[in-house]
């Protein structure tokens, strides 16, 4: 059957095709695709019946504004009337990029201590596919809410329109602190300096209220909404963070703490529970006793919606700077990309997890940044520091991106300055690391030939006809990642350029289901080291740590699995809440592919008109899916996502600690090391 649908004077055609009758606990399991055609006007004119002007736009009041009343941000999101035409293309296009997704059935009954991560994705989409919204904004947070509580990083909905378009900020932000030997949540201290950094505009929005904010900071946090602080920490933690399979680092994600931005320089994350992601809370209220008092008191505190999106001036502007599709919404057919000297060989595999609280990073105050001098990676993302005890070493590893060969570098200078000035012992953070691109060699051997995990996608139909396709066409490695020779055998032999890794498949059953996949394979790391391989590692590994909070996404979880795993390095672990332990690594997935990414890959395969493919999108989107299982050293059998690795140590902040890096590695050198 079809539907038809008009915009302005075109005409969108719904073709719907069955691929599939297949069901799995009563629902499809190859969701229905869609096919949509237009005739007259391009798509992106559904932003004309989107955001048509009008004398009362919401969106009118909140134009040209720094900070505002989260309820004005709330009333422009939410002037966009739900569009059905938008549900059918955006639920086609997501079912199918969840037909990519490694763990699907591992969620049917997440193994302890995941047991939290629990849930059927083909019933929640089904759910969402026939739930009636009023308006698009509601419609895409529901999508954006259910991804995000699978709480994997990789694999998750981010609708342009909405996501980090206004941060809302608390200028209360919490931090669990030990004082006195007792753990307890407390405002930050430095909530002053840290917030001030925000200008006129932020201070003048409480002003205007008459609030005072900074009489706050410090302040002992008994209740949170009328619930047991740490309670209310779980609760966004179990609802909000996402990210993170173990619920303990998504406690850490709530609180504020320490890291590098996006342009490499010292930061504070100001934390889940004090700068959500939409404008959706108004307030919190907090039972506190404030510094140098031992009154309680019960304290509403506004939130100030923080505009981070591309400006506007009214509803139609908003919709078609931030909403609207663009050419970088869907993938393109790279088949014509030619392979010269100046092209990688292979495509860069990604591994991280999208932190939109990085459109407006504040610095870490200086009176708290490290007083030692920085040894190598002054602009970089690796940075290097040697204490003053002068024998312990420290490389802050804030995420594995940027310039690959800047990295590797900044890593070998810093060793080498370590080695020059007698250093004998090394403490590697990984506190905040996103991940990235990085194969990570410092402590590496050359003994171990390829130093990377095992590794499989999901063999689904449509896999499987885009690398007999890629094989065709003689796609090249840095054409697509699904080209064969972007890896290599499980002996570290590359790939020869017709080889069917997907045929035959790989039998893989969890939790009931069959889900066949790819065979086993490698990375192909050579192309990526453009310093020399060292012979052996440069420091005794019973003398390096690595210390972090447990936010350590991707190729971060990927690297401290990899130390632990083969080379026994002890993982310290800062933060948490009393009695609860924490995984070392947050995010293990081993390769996560945008929509875009994924799209190229089925049009550079040439299979785009092919029944199982997803559509375009039809607005400003991404589904991102992790896209490459990883398997433990230990068992390689299961993936290193779902193997249970607590930390070796685990430390309570203190008001010493949890925004003061060098205050923490000297803590570590003093104590472990």
């Amino acid at each position: 059957m079809d539907r038809r649908y008009v915009i302005g004077s075109a005409v969108v055609i719904l073709i719907t095709l069955t691929s599939g009758d297949t069901q799995r606990d009563g629902f499809p399991y190859k969701w229905k695709k869609m096919l949509l055609f237009t005739l007259g006007l391009p798509l992106v004119l559904l932003s004309s019946v989107i955001a048509a002007p009008n004398a009362n736009d919401p969106c009118v009041k909140v134009a040209g504004k720094q900070f505002v009343a989260p309820a004005d941000a709330l009333a422009c999101l939410k002037s966009f009337p739900f569009n059905e035409t938008i549900r059918q293309n955006v639920i086609a296009t997501v079912s199918g990029v969840f037909d990519f997704y490694t763990f699907e059935d591992f969620y049917l009954n997440s193994p302890p201590p995941f047991q939290e991560s629990t849930a059927n994705i083909r019933a929640e989409l089904a759910r969402i596919n026939s739930t009636k919204y009023t308006t698009d904004f509601d419609f895409s947070k529901d999508l954006y809410d259910f991804t995000t509580k699978l709480n994997d990083g990789h694999t998750r909905w981010f609708p342009a329109c909405y996501f980090s378009v206004w941060q809302n900020i608390l200028p209360a932000p919490p931090v669990t602190l030990e004082v006195d030997g007792v753990q307890n949540v407390f405002v930050s201290p430095d909530a002053v300096v840290f917030l001030e950094q925000l200008g006129t505009p932020f201070t003048s929005f409480f002003d205007a209220l008459k609030f005072d904010w900074r009489r706050l900071a410090g302040a002992k946090v008994l209740q949170i909404n009328g619930l047991p602080a740490y309670d209310y920490v779980d609760r966004i933690a179990s609802n909000t963070s996402g990210n993170y399979l173990d619920h303990g680092v998504r406690v850490n994600s709530v609180f504020s703490s320490y890291r590098l931005d996006g342009t490499n320089a010292f930061s504070q994350r100001i934390g889940d529970l004090a700068g959500p992601v939409f404008p959706d809370p108004e307030s919190v209220t907090f039972t506190l006793i404030p510094v140098n008092s031992t009154k309680l008191e019960t304290i509403t505190i506004p939130y100030a919606s923080d505009f981070i999106g591309v400006p506007f001036t009214d509803g139609p502007s908003f919709w078609e700077n931030n909403c609207a599709v663009n050419d970088a919404t869907n993938g393109v057919d790279n088949s014509g990309l030619g392979v010269t000297p100046a092209v990688q060989t292979h495509r860069r595999m990604r591994g991280n997890f999208i932190d939109g609280s990085l459109k407006q990073a504040l610095g870490l105050p200086p009176q708290f940044q490290p007083t030692v001098p920085i040894i190598a990676g002054q602009n970089g993302t690796v940075k290097s520091f040697i204490l003053p005890d002068n024998k312990t070493g420290v490389l802050f590893v804030g995420s594995f991106e940027g310039d690959e060969q800047q990295f590797q570098q900044d890593t070998v200078t810093a060793v080498n300055a370590f080695k020059a000035r007698g250093v004998s012992q090394l403490i590697i953070d990984i506190t905040n690391n996103g991940g990235e691109y990085r194969l990570f060699f410092l402590a590496g051997s050359a003994q171990v030939k390829n130093p990377g995990f095992q590794s499989s996608s999901r063999a689904n139909p449509l896999a499987q006809t885009i690398v007999k396709a890629d094989i065709a066409r003689g796609i090249t490695p840095n054409q697509a990642f699904y080209a064969p020779a972007n890896w290599a055998s499980l002996d570290n032999v590359e790939f020869k350029s017709d080889f069917d890794y997907n045929d035959p498949s790989l039998p893989f059953f969890i939790n009931g289901q069959s889900e066949p996949t790819s065979q086993r394979f490698l990375d192909v790391c050579d192309a990526e080291f453009f310093e020399p391989f060292p012979a052996q590692p440069p420091f005794d590994l019973n003398k390096v740590v690595i210390v972090g909070n447990g936010n350590c996404a991707s190729t971060c979880s990927m690297f401290t699995t990899l130390m632990h795993e083969l080379h026994k390095t002890k993982n310290i672990v800062f933060g948490g809440k009393p009695g609860e332990r924490l995984e070392y690594k947050g995010m293990a997935g081993n390769q996560v592919l945008e929509w875009a990414d994924l799209d190229s890959e089925i049009k550079t395969a040439g299979v785009k008109n092919d029944s199982l493919a997803p559509p375009d999108l039809i607005i400003n989107a991404n589904m991102r899916v992790n896209w490459r299982t990883a398997y433990s050293f230990f068992d390689e059998s299961k993936p290193i996502a779902y193997v249970s690795e607590p930390a070796t140590l685990q430390f309570p902040y203190t008001k010493d600690t949890y925004n003061n890096p060098q205050n923490v590695w000297e803590f570590v050198a003093a104590q472990v090391l």
